[in-house]
This record gives C-alpha cells, structure tokens and sequence, in this order.
C-alpha cells in the first residue's frame, strides 16, 4: 500500500510539472509585458522638453519633475516587496493599474490645458505636475515588484538570472516600442503620445492581474525529498491568495549539516503565502535589520547608486542632450527633424538597455554555472561599460555620432539591473527577495537625484535668458528653455560622472574578489 502511494505521488508529481511548465510560461511572458509598461519612464526625455516649452518650465523644474518617478519607483520598492513578498502580486498590480491611468492622464489634461502666454505655471500647478509623475513611477514599482518576485519564484537558481534579465529586458525595451509607436502613429503629437501612454499601461497592469502569480517549484527542483508520508499543503484562501499561489508539497523538517548568521537550519523560503524547507540547500536568508547591518548592502547600495544615478541623469536629459547638439552646428533649426533625433536617442537607449539585460543574464549565468565564479563579476563589466559611455559622450560634439554614447549607456546600464538582482538573491536569499531589492533600489534616489539635479542647473546656465536672431528656426523650442551650445551646456557634469563611475568599478572589482573568496571559487 504505501510503495503503490509513492508511485501514485510521483506519477502525479511528473503530471504536475508538465502541467506546471505552461503556466510558468505564461506568467514569464505576462511578467515581461508588465515590465514593459514600468519602463516607460525611461520615454521621459522623448516628451520633456515639449511638456517644459509648454508649460514654461525650466531644465532643472524638468528634472524634478522626472525624479519624482524616480522617486516614486523608488522609495516604494521595500513596501511593494512586503506585500508581494507575503501576499502575492494582485493587490500590487491593481494599484498600478490606477497610478498609470491616472498619472498619465493627468500630466496629459495639464499638457492641453498649457499656460498663458510668457507665464510658467502657477506653483500649484507645478505641484501637480510632480504628483502625476510621482504616481507613474508608484505604478511602475508596483507592477515591476509583482513580475520579478513572480518570476523568480517560477523557475529554478539555474535559470533565475535568464528568466529574470528576461523581464528586466521588457523595462529596458519599454522606451524603443512607445517611443516607435507614437513616432509611427501620431508624430509630433505630444498629446497622442501621452494618452497612449495612459491607456496602454494601465491596460497591461489589469491583464497582468489575471495571468502573473508566482508557480512553486516541484519539490525535486527545490532539493525536497518526495515520498509518500509527504502531505500536501494549501495556502490560505481569500484574495491576496487563491489563484495567486499554488497546492505546494511540504516534507518534513530534517536539518542541515551546519549553518551560520543569515542561514536558515532547514532553509526555509517563502512561495506567497506557503514555506517550503529545503533538505540540501543552504541559501542565504538575510533580511530586515540584519540586512542593514550587513557590510555587504552597503557595498552594492554604493555601487547601485553611482551607476544608477550616472544612468538616470543621461535617460532623463538625453533629450535635452540631443537637441543641444542639434542646435549648435544648425542655425536653421526645425522642430520636426529635431524631434527625430530626439526620438532616435531614445529608441537607441531603450534597444541598448533591452540588449544589455538579456546579454548580462546570460553572462551571468555562464560565470556562475559553467566557471564556478560569482556573480558579482558582472559588475565590473558593466562599470567598465559606464565608464565608456561617459567618455564618449564627453568627446562627441556631433548630434549624428551621440547614438554610440547612448547606445553604450544603455546596455550599461541595462547590465546593471540585469545583474543586481540575481546577486541580491545570491548574497541575501530568495525568501524576501522583493523586500530585500526594494531597499537596494533605494540606492539611486542619491545618484539619481544628486546628478540629474546637477546637469538640470548646467543647462540651465548656458540656456539664454533672452530670444535671439541666431536660431530664427527655432519653433515652439524656444531658446529661453532650451541650452543652444553644444557641449557646453552638459559636459562639466559628464567629468564628474566619469569619476563616479571610475569609483564603481573599483568598489565592484572589490565585491567580486571579495564574494569570490567567501565562496571558494573566485
């Protein structure tokens, strides 16, 4: 009776994974569309500086405005991460779905209504603004926390780097598609663009409502012994749980052969609201105060944030950037063909961002499963790629050749948010893995807004206060929001980024050494 059990136990285990294997799919593929809606504040510089000769607001107004998404994505990451963490992505994506709609709408009702002429906005308005821009970037944490979490939680630590850099690739890819589209449908039409992406957002976080949920692991892939005393658990009913989190099979509790600080005795992880304990792995489980008084946090934090904020300042002003260059070697400036090159350095961006999370996945897994190093070596290629980057785009002096700046930039730093998050799972643990990443993407608040705050007040100062005779072409662009030297009005900001990043590889270059030794194999 009880051998006639065990075969009807692992006859119904082998149904299962096949069963499983769809479902997985289905989640990875909802989780990349979703991801693809929270990097649409990567098409930020596509419609800036449009929105600012709108409403009349200067560079730095601008980048506030474009940090307060940032801000958004942010400082909400740990609270997105708990809930996730504990019940499942739903009541995270139905909150995203009302943050896209409504801050997309907004920022488009106050892009119509504009502002009298020769006056900016009124300082409540300007407040509003920042609002609209706050809640997209809200949204964009929420669904991006629900689809990473999900993700990681559905395929096994051989595959996880792959399956999640899949995912982060739909956020770098976010800007090429929306920024293509409304180039395509609608040109030039700033409004268009913004509802489309209001809707379309909003549309891909209720989809995701439906169809990403985290699908436990079978047992086998988790290092679970089966056998036929094993008893099948199911999680809590109600609305954080339901479909949200499958029947996960819990054997007993045996102990592991030593163990030590941030180590669980019978590694315990978290699927939703079900524990599953592990009989042969010893993954780290590190988190909550002792996260904070990990050396280790503080180490990627550091690194996070130079690199990030080096990143946000370019994403959010490469606009500005390009239609600097434009205007400084073309008298006869056009606001059409401006606009192309200003779309084109936006579409580059987001093509080397999606390039650069599928590529470091890869590499990542390579490094870990096939050299036996750590992870954390992917750092150093993608600090070397920054570095790079801003060496280009200190040289270049030509709108024509800024796409290899930009191009470079955005596989860097496609690399670093493809790399991060598997290290974060390999230093810290999987059981609170959206908890633990959501105070790690604290980081960039002080990069980002350090830097991009930095290069706001640099274009400002070489932007002319007075309408000139030498751009007559000049358009709806006026030279009174828009800096019309060339180099000049940014490459003072880029010296010091190069630096930052100069100390990023040197800080990732010790991790690497440093995680390597820890394990072993470095």
């Amino acid at each position: 009776m009880a051998s006639g059990g065990g075969v009807d136990s692992l006859t119904d285990l082998e149904h299962s994974v096949s069963g499983l294997s769809r479902r997985r799919i289905i989640t990875l593929l909802g989780s990349i569309l979703v991801a693809i809606s929270a990097g649409t504040n990567y098409v930020f510089s596509a419609y800036a500086p449009q929105l600012g000769t709108r409403l009349r607001i200067s560079h730095t107004q601008l980048n506030v405005v474009g940090l307060a998404a940032n801000i958004g994505i942010y400082t909400s990451g740990p609270i997105w991460g708990r809930i996730v963490d504990s019940r499942g992505p739903r009541t995270p994506l139905a909150i995203a779905f009302v943050c896209f709609l409504v801050g997309y709408t907004g920022m488009k009702r106050m892009y119509d209504a504009g502002t009298d002429s020769g006056t900016s906005i009124s300082s409540a308005h300007f407040a509003l603004l920042v609002i609209c821009g706050l809640l997209t970037g809200l949204g964009a944490s929420a669904s991006l926390a629900s689809a990473v979490n999900s993700t990681a939680k559905s395929f096994p630590e051989s595959a996880r780097a792959t399956t999640v850099s899949l995912v982060f690739s739909g956020l770098g890819l976010s800007a090429f598609l929306y920024s293509t589209a409304a180039n395509t449908l609608f040109p030039g039409d700033t409004s268009a663009f913004l509802l489309l992406l209001a809707l379309a957002t909003s549309i891909s976080a209720l989809v995701a409502l439906f169809v990403v949920r985290p699908i436990p692991l079978p047992s086998t892939a988790l290092g679970l012994r089966v056998d036929e005393n094993e008893d099948c658990e199911q999680p809590p009913g109600g609305f954080f749980t339901g479909p949200d989190i499958d029947t996960v099979c819990i054997g007993e509790e045996d102990s592991l052969l030593g163990s030590g600080p941030g180590y669980e005795s019978s590694s315990t992880s978290e699927v939703g609201g079900a524990r599953t304990r592990s009989k042969t792995d010893s993954s780290p489980d590190i988190h909550g105060k002792m996260l904070w008084s990990t050396p280790e946090f503080y180490l990627v934090c550091t690194i996070m944030s130079l690199l990030s904020g080096t990143g946000l300042m370019y994403i959010n002003n490469v606009g500005s950037i390009s239609l600097a260059l434009l205007a400084e070697s073309n008298p006869n400036y056009d606001e059409v063909e401006a606009s192309k090159w200003q779309a084109a350095q936006v579409s580059t961006l987001s093509i080397g961002n999606f390039t650069g999370r599928i590529l470091i996945g890869l590499i990542s897994d390579l490094i870990r499963n096939q050299f036996h190093l750590s992870r954390a070596y992917c750092l150093c290629i993608v600090s070397s790629l920054f570095i790079l980057s801003q060496a280009l785009a200190i040289e270049i002096s030509s709108v024509s050749t800024l796409w290899l700046a930009t191009a470079l930039l955005g596989v860097a730093y496609g690399g670093l948010y493809g790399a991060l998050p598997t290290i974060v799972i390999d230093w810290f643990g999987l059981a609170h893995l959206s908890e633990n990443w959501g105070f790690v993407s604290l980081a960039p608040l002080i990069g980002g807004n350090v830097f991009s705050v930095m290069l706001g007040r640099d274009l400002d100062a070489h932007t002319p206060r007075e309408v000139t005779n030498s751009f007559p072409g000049v358009g709806p662009v006026s030279p009174e929001q828009q800096c019309l030297m060339g180099r000049d009005c940014y490459v003072s900001s880029l010296r010091i980024t190069l630096v930052a990043c100069v100390v990023a590889l040197a800080l990732s270059t010790w991790a690497a050494i440093r995680d390597g030794r820890r394990q072993g194999g470095g």
